[in-house]
């Protein structure tokens, strides 16, 4: 499985050209695509064998860098570049040295084909430094021209070379991450912050917890935005249970969840996903539906 990020949320303009790109590539599911004004993102989820994700990775590639210019993007979420991070997550079967093998050849496929600078994360890392995916975006695209120019910025495959239209791309290889977002009512950044703070396992919180409290400007509202970074340490409902728990203690309500790309269901921990904000999820969410499907497909031959 892949699930790619780009850093533009222009879906009336692009919702042909960049789906079509996934979905026309043989073998290839496209399991989720979440966008968001705010964040200015959208999240590509497709499943597939190996060979077939990699290829759909290239075509995705070439639609984004025909059609984002980074010099005009502006958003709250972290990024480095159009096609900001890919990570590819070993599913059924697939073992992670062959995740890591289909990241680094991948990567090394689009630095070649589109002459732009890559680095490794998570298990493709090359570099035991570059592991955490947070640190390898300190600074941001705004701040790539200067890490390219000093050693320890060098790319690990492609120029060492700052492309103003496009930046960079982070490639990687990891274990199954949930994207969970809660809605604060109101628009108190502090507090969104605040919680965040608490939440998060570097600040002692959840174990396998990454948090930042962010403004939904376009909407009035700000959200805790969570990666569970291993949901058999924490749930998704723990998560939820903290956010709200904190979230009283400021006097502010949660509004709603909101799951971005798919879930295992033992991730919910025998809880209903209306319980953690979730009205009106569907199967096609779960990536349990997707594995059954793919599983029924390959036996019907």
């Amino acid at each position: 499985m892949a699930r790619h990020v780009l850093v533009e949320d222009r879906l009336q303009q692009l919702a042909g050209k960049l789906p079509a790109a996934v979905r026309a590539t043989p073998g290839v599911t496209l399991a989720d695509l979440h966008a968001d004004p705010d964040h200015h993102r959208s999240v590509f989820t497709f499943l597939g064998e190996p060979a077939a994700v990699a290829a759909a990775a290239l075509a995705l590639g070439d639609a984004v860098f025909a059609e984002i210019d980074m010099r005009q993007h502006h958003g709250i979420h972290p990024r480095i570049g159009a096609l900001d991070v890919l990570p590819f997550v070993p599913l059924a079967g697939v073992s992670m040295p062959d995740a890591v093998a289909l990241a680094r050849d991948t990567g090394r496929a689009l630095a070649d084909r589109h002459a732009l600078p890559v680095y490794y994360y998570g298990e493709a890392a090359r570099r035991p430094e570059r592991r955490v995916l947070r640190e390898l975006r300190h600074g941001e695209y705004e701040g790539l021209a200067v890490r390219l120019g000093v050693d320890d910025g060098r790319p690990d495959d492609g120029p060492a070379r700052f492309d103003a239209r496009r930046g960079a791309i982070l490639v990687g290889a990891r274990d199954v991450l949930i994207a969970y977002n809660v809605w604060l009512a109101g628009d108190d950044l502090v507090a969104a912050r605040a919680i965040a703070r608490e939440v998060r396992a570097s600040g002692g919180g959840l174990p396998a917890v990454q948090a930042l409290g962010l403004p939904l400007a376009s909407r009035g509202r700000v959200q805790v935005s969570m990666n569970l970074l291993d949901h058999r340490l924490t749930p998704i409902p723990a998560a939820f249970d903290r956010v709200a728990q904190l979230a009283a203690r400021h006097g502010i309500a949660i509004e709603r969840g909101e799951l971005v790309g798919l879930a295992p269901h033992a991730a919910f921990a025998g809880r209903a996903p209306a319980s953690v904000g979730l009205v009106g999820l569907t199967k096609d969410q779960l990536l349990d539906t997707h594995l059954a499907r793919a599983a029924d497909a390959h036996a019907a031959g």
